[in-house]
């Protein structure tokens, strides 16, 4: 194998679709997917390639550093491309901790197990770290998130992630290791838990049970189809630059409100329902504490230095996304009853 790639989160949403890629498109790279295989980890994302030659699964925890470092050595990583997170702000509001063990400690002993591994040599290997534009804060006077935005993290789940990007900017300074970030937008598509904004909503109206919106759904957030990123990522780790920062996003902002009663007037569509059916289910709760009101991602660099840009247009990707739901029950419904969790007992055990 001309590299053997380590690949944490693996079994998440994103992670899926960067694992999915990268064995398909590398016959001749090891592709190690490394999850803990909590709530949102589901190996049923990857049952497409599960009995491929080139990919393997380890399920441990970033927390363990022991462990981490046992999976280097006997993979004999060569590189690291690292989307293991805690990413969800509601949960980082009521359990902080949690996401400082995870995406911060859990980070630093990535990057040790790496350091240790690659010792003598760590300008020949690559730690790719996947962050989110949310470090960036919130804007409030139009403009765009750029790479050299300064950071102004403003949830649990935000500050855990900006301390995680500067821990991986520190040992590029301090060790000389080789070193990417991209910090990329709301990602959409098949595989989301249906805890987030998207996924909940599709599965809230084909039950037709309520759609929570926080506050008047004024917040507005820019969208980018979850295939098109894994491409972003795929580009960034090939041609990307030691040291560098790639911003990634779909150029595509939309109000909260916007999205669900968008997803109203197409799941109507496809499920037959009289006009206006779902927008009725529409709830406003109470605002998320310290809820930033509007992200938006320049995109420029990564499209004029490394030519990556979105494939897909917002109308196209939230039809495929809708159709993959309404095409996949048994996954949606294993995700919803907790039956995904089994799917490793079944398979590896």
């Amino acid at each position: 194998m001309s590299k053997s790639i380590l690949i944490t989160g693996g079994a998440g949403f994103i992670g899926s679709h960067v694992v999915q890629l990268f064995v398909e498109k590398y016959p001749s790279y090891k592709i190690v997917n490394l999850d803990a295989l909590t709530y949102a980890g589901n190996l049923e994302n990857l049952k497409a390639v599960e009995n491929a030659s080139n990919y393997y699964f380890e399920k441990v925890d970033i927390q363990d550093a022991l462990e981490l470092e046992k999976v280097f050595e006997k993979h004999a990583i060569t590189d690291v491309i690292h989307l293991a997170a805690e990413s969800h702000v509601d949960r980082s509001i009521s359990d902080p901790l949690a996401f400082v063990k995870t995406n911060v400690f859990g980070t630093v002993n990535l990057l040790n197990a790496a350091k240790k591994a690659w010792e003598g040599e760590l300008d020949q290997h690559l730690f790719y770290h996947v962050s989110t534009d949310e470090v960036y804060g919130s804007l409030h006077d139009g403009g765009y998130f750029v790479e050299t935005t300064p950071y102004d993290p403003q949830s649990p789940y935000s500050a855990s992630k900006a301390a995680s990007d500067h821990f991986v900017r520190a040992y590029a300074n301090t060790y000389k290791m080789k070193t990417v970030v991209s910090n990329c937008s709301n990602n959409y598509g098949p595989n989301h838990f249906p805890e987030k904004l998207i996924p909940l909503c599709i599965n809230n109206i084909k039950n037709m049970k309520p759609l929570p919106v926080y506050g008047k759904g004024e917040n507005v957030r820019d969208w980018l189809f979850v295939k098109d990123h894994a491409r972003a990522i795929d580009t960034v780790f090939h041609q990307g630059k030691s040291g560098e920062t790639y911003n990634i996003g779909g150029f595509n902002e939309w109000k909260n409100i916007d999205i669900v009663r968008l997803l109203c007037k197409k799941m109507d569509e496809k499920l037959g329902r009289e006009e206006g059916t779902s927008e009725k289910l529409i709830t406003f709760v109470k605002d998320r504490a310290g809820h930033d009101l509007r992200y938006a991602i320049d995109s420029s660099k990564i499209k004029n230095e490394l030519g990556w840009e979105p494939s897909l247009q917002f109308d196209e990707g939230i039809d495929i996304t809708i159709d993959w739901y309404l095409a996949n029950e048994e996954w949606l419904d294993h995700v919803t009853s907790g039956a995904y969790q089994d799917y490793y007992q079944q398979h590896y055990h």
